[in-house]
């Protein structure tokens, strides 16, 4: 019989041999934003294995939208000619399409790698400053990070650009901004970490407006038939919070501006979640917003065996 899940699909111009996308993954092994022989490890072995499509881990575009100071950058020349030397291994042994998600941490930056329990950087640990839609922290024990000023949102958004002209340069397939797991641009859509009173703010349009200026502005320097997609958490688990109406409203304005994709994940914006984990927990969220959008939905968690998947 044959399997779906082994059919071709196409993600815009580009064909995908089958369905299988290995995830991004953090691995926290970047020196300076630097990819190292690690990357070429971890990479180099699902480059090989047959999966459609591999996935970059979250890569920031600017160095305070690292989650920890040992998070993969895209935001030097350094951290360009090191990613270089990882994608001439993939490519010469490989046989994967090559995506990347370019990330920033926003209030979850500065913390330790989570085998060192994942808090907060001290000052004397190098901590950096970190920015938000508001200023309030991820949590009480966490750095109280700085609402961006009009000033400090133009510069991310060139951030973004800047990472999806060098991610260009280097000759990348797909690229996934990453708007989800409680890092900045979902701290922009969720109501529970965005309190501003300006444009940027407010209702859902308001809320809205940045994460969809930022893809406005990546899609305007991606080339049109090059695959571009979102990675999105549908649901913050959170009474008030960000939820599943919200994620299809958003993604039809996505697909207004030019989206190829969605991956819906959920959760990561605060403490207080209450994840309804199990196999295949967040499949439910993804056929909702497909029915509702008609959008290409990939999604992940706990999808751990063939016939499932």
């Amino acid at each position: 019989m044959a399997s779906h899940l082994f059919s071709p699909i196409d993600l815009n111009a580009l064909r995908l041999d089958n369905r299988i996308v290995v995830a991004p993954m953090c691995q926290y092994s970047a020196r300076r934003g630097n990819m190292t022989d690690w990357h070429v490890m971890h990479l180099g072995q699902y480059a090989v294995s047959g999966a459609g499509l591999v996935f970059i881990e979250a890569t920031a575009v600017e160095a305070a939208g690292r989650i920890t100071p040992n998070c993969v950058g895209l935001y030097s020349d350094e951290n360009e000619a090191a990613m270089a030397r990882v994608l001439r291994f993939l490519r010469d042994y490989g046989n994967s399409r090559i995506g990347i998600q370019l990330a920033h941490a926003g209030r979850k930056a500065s913390t330790h790698r989570p085998w060192r329990g994942g808090g907060s950087l001290s000052a004397a640990e190098g901590a950096w400053e970190t920015w938000s839609a508001s200023d309030l922290p991820f949590d009480d024990s966490w750095h109280q990070p700085q609402a961006l000023d009009d000033e400090g949102l133009a510069r991310v958004k060139a951030a973004f650009v800047q990472a999806t002209e060098r991610a260009l340069r280097l000759g990348i397939d797909v690229v996934e901004l990453h708007v989800a797991h409680g890092y900045l641009l979902h701290q922009f859509l969720s109501p529970l970490s965005n309190r501003r009173g300006d444009a940027y703010g407010g209702s859902l349009e308001g809320r809205m407006r940045f994460p969809l200026e930022v893809f406005e502005a990546v899609r305007a320097v991606w080339p049109g038939e090059r695959p571009l997609g979102v990675r999105l958490s549908a649901s913050d688990w959170v009474a008030g919070g960000w939820d599943l109406e919200g994620s299809i409203a958003f993604v039809a304005a996505l697909q207004e501006r030019g989206c190829d994709f969605v991956d819906v994940s959920s959760g990561g914006l605060s403490p207080a979640q209450q994840i309804p984990v199990g196999p295949g927990y967040q499949v439910a969220l993804g056929a909702e917003i497909r029915r509702a959008t008609q959008a290409k939905v990939m999604t992940v968690g706990l999808i751990t065996d063939p016939r499932q998947a």
